[in-house]
């Protein structure tokens, strides 16, 4: 620290800060939560152009995946009269840095176990067995022979392989058991993992569901329950591409407490006692609810940031921020004060180059639509769409029904025109 640099920060007050890993769109909801709650906000991107560096009170262009520097960041901060006092990770699946620093600052944080496990799918498919949590049947597969004994040995049906250790539905895909491609797939699975593993799931035919839960001494607070969309299955297989969610789920209240009580287990097993569980959990169709994956972090896209506050009026990220300082959540603000129909929709094209693209005015006078992004404009090119990473774009729409939630999603769909050829 230079001396002018020390003689101020003798008169400046300390000042708790956050450090949030990640300054992208996923990450600018908290920083913004985090100023409103008085704290000073810090944030690491390797994106030069992130937009959370515009907002944050002081950015750092560093990798959120590089703990020496992460460390070294965090040691300057205090120096300067701004400890940091808490962790927060939205959006991106690295718990296990989170838990590298809280260690290392001795502030509250995931353990080391629960960063391992909730970033390893395997790992973690293997601890919720031992611990009797419902999951579908798995195996690790070494290569490509590995894969077709196992797929063989299990039988017929549909499953799905995955690398261990990605997210956004990179190198997911939907096989069946004499698929000419299989073998492509595979190599493509495992060139998508950062460690090289490629893991084989049965594919369970049922109702899928997001869950968003705050834990605090061991139980489970689950605001968060929206039926995942998969009504592209079919055009993008065998890529596994969601396109968005709806709130609430048609699931009954009797299964509803069956998967809370559920992605309870899951996220204990996973050492979650005090933080965030997000779940992505299948009902089968004989109505068995099974832990498909769980992440120690807090959703990205609009689940925590817009589909959870605009269908039950709760802001999650809020107690997920209290926790992540050493607060204690405030759990009555955990209880739905309403229940409105809302859904996210993501915007899709064959590739191409765009030529146009109308109709985003005239959305945006709609009251009920509640947001609206495109990631491209005209002159860009679009590539053949394989993971979540290539959606074009968001929109968010309210309803007072579940048939006006489908009539207003329909009409952002037919208003929003894009030309590519």
């Amino acid at each position: 620290m230079l001396v002018g640099e020390r003689i101020l920060a003798e008169f400046i007050k300390p000042k708790p800060t956050l450090l949030i890993l990640g300054a992208g769109i996923d990450q600018t909801f908290p920083i913004k939560v985090a100023q409103e709650m008085g704290l000073r906000v810090l944030v690491a991107d390797s994106d030069p152009d992130a937009p959370g560096f515009h907002i944050a009170d002081e950015f750092s262009l560093t990798s959120n995946r590089d703990v020496v520097a992460l460390k070294v960041l965090c040691d300057k901060s205090a120096s300067r009269g701004f400890p940091v006092v808490g962790i927060l990770v939205m959006g991106t699946d690295i718990p296990h840095i989170a838990a590298e620093l809280s260690n290392y600052l001795n502030i509250p944080g995931p353990s080391f176990d629960t960063g391992r496990w909730t970033t390893n799918k395997y790992l973690m498919k293997k601890r919720l067995v031992e611990a009797g949590v419902p999951v579908p049947w798995f195996a690790m597969v070494d290569n490509y022979e590995d894969l077709k004994r196992k797929i063989g040995e299990k039988g017929v049906g549909k499953f799905v392989i995955k690398p261990t250790d990605r997210s956004g539905a990179r190198g997911v895909f939907v096989i069946g058991v004499n698929d000419s491609d299989l073998e492509i797939l595979y190599n493509e699975a495992k060139a998508e993992s950062n460690c090289g593993e490629v893991i084989l799931e049965e594919f369970i035919e049922g109702d899928q569901i997001s869950t968003e839960s705050i834990l605090w001494h061991g139980k489970a607070y689950t605001p968060g329950f929206v039926d995942r969309n998969y009504e592209m299955l079919n055009k993008f297989a065998p890529h596994v591409i969601e396109n968005g969610g709806t709130h609430p789920s048609k699931i009954s209240c009797e299964l509803k407490g069956k998967v809370k009580i559920l992605v309870e287990q899951a996220a204990l097993a996973l050492g979650i006692f005090n933080g965030v569980a997000k779940g992505d959990v299948v009902v089968s169709l004989d109505g068995y609810p099974m832990i498909i994956e769980m992440a120690a972090r807090l959703s990205g896209g609009d689940f925590s940031e817009s589909l959870i506050p605009l269908g039950c009026g709760v802001n999650i990220v809020r107690a997920a921020i209290q926790i992540a300082v050493g607060d204690v959540p405030n759990l009555k603000k955990l209880e739905d004060k309403w229940e409105r129909f809302v859904a996210n929709r993501y915007f899709f094209s064959h590739p191409g180059k765009i030529i146009s693209v109308s109709g985003l005015e005239e959305a945006r006078k709609f009251d009920w639509l509640k947001k609206l992004d495109l990631n491209v404009v005209p002159g860009d090119s679009i590539e053949k769409i394989k993971s979540h990473v290539g959606r074009l774009g968001v929109f968010i729409v309210v309803a007072d029904s579940e048939s006006e939630l489908r009539d207003r999603i329909k009409i952002i769909y037919d208003l929003i025109r894009m030309e590519v050829h």
